[in-house]
């Protein structure tokens, strides 16, 4: 299962990218937004020099004319960059007539299967299940991933990447791999968790503390 970051700070993709496990990057609106004052193209732009990988850039257009609009846009932006747009009628005619150009989508707001198998036969690269919002509703967000991954292999056809979005702590991250998600896209903090235990600390306290007594 391939790491990605879902961030639109640099600082945290830089640090991220210098462990040598990203594949990818997704932002949107509101990430953007969080960064205050940023330039979105010149943003995006900046991400695809620290990341070799695609890059999710998300319209804010309800309508499908607007998502193709603005999507070809985007693409023109850099070849990494995927267009995101919402699991809606909308979105799906806008991944259809993305697709005509070449232009991969990454299909995002997914809470269901039927969202998603809809989003793969409309020609969708990526799907993009809330697995923690699905967690808030009181369902298992992880049997939506199990769900999907499913249906898909059941369909040589289907060439949809199942990316496990809304990820809210590192367990996230090990369910979405052991359930066949092909992405887990996580915010640095999430990252940064799952590489720390205390064993880890204490032993490395203790191999020092035998490395200076010997001396």
């Amino acid at each position: 299962m391939q790491i990605y970051l879902d961030t639109a700070n640099i600082n945290e993709i830089r640090e991220a990218a210098s462990w040598g496990i990203l594949s990818g990057v997704t932002t949107n609106p509101s990430l953007i937004a969080r960064e205050k004052g940023v330039d979105f193209q010149s943003t995006i732009s900046e991400i695809a020099t620290l990341v070799n990988g695609p890059i999710s850039a998300e319209t804010v257009s309800l309508d499908a004319a607007g998502m193709v609009s603005e999507g070809r846009g985007y693409a023109k932006w850099h070849p990494n960059v995927i267009v995101k747009v919402p699991s809606t009628p909308d979105g799906l005619k806008a991944v259809y007539e993305l697709g005509k150009d070449g232009i991969r989508c990454n299909v995002t707001l997914c809470f269901n299967a039927s969202q998603a198998l809809f989003a793969a036969r409309a020609g969708a690269f990526i799907i993009s299940p809330f697995i923690g919002r699905v967690d808030d509703t009181g369902v298992d967000g992880m049997q939506l991933i199990r769900e999907i991954v499913g249906i898909y292999r059941q369909d040589p056809e289907i060439k949809t990447k199942v990316l496990s979005a809304s990820i809210r702590h590192p367990r996230h991250i090990i369910d979405s791999a052991l359930a066949g998600a092909d992405i887990a896209t996580c915010p640095f903090k999430v990252i940064e968790q799952s590489m720390k235990h205390p064993l880890t600390d204490s032993g490395i306290e203790k191999f020092l503390a035998d490395w200076k007594a010997r001396q």
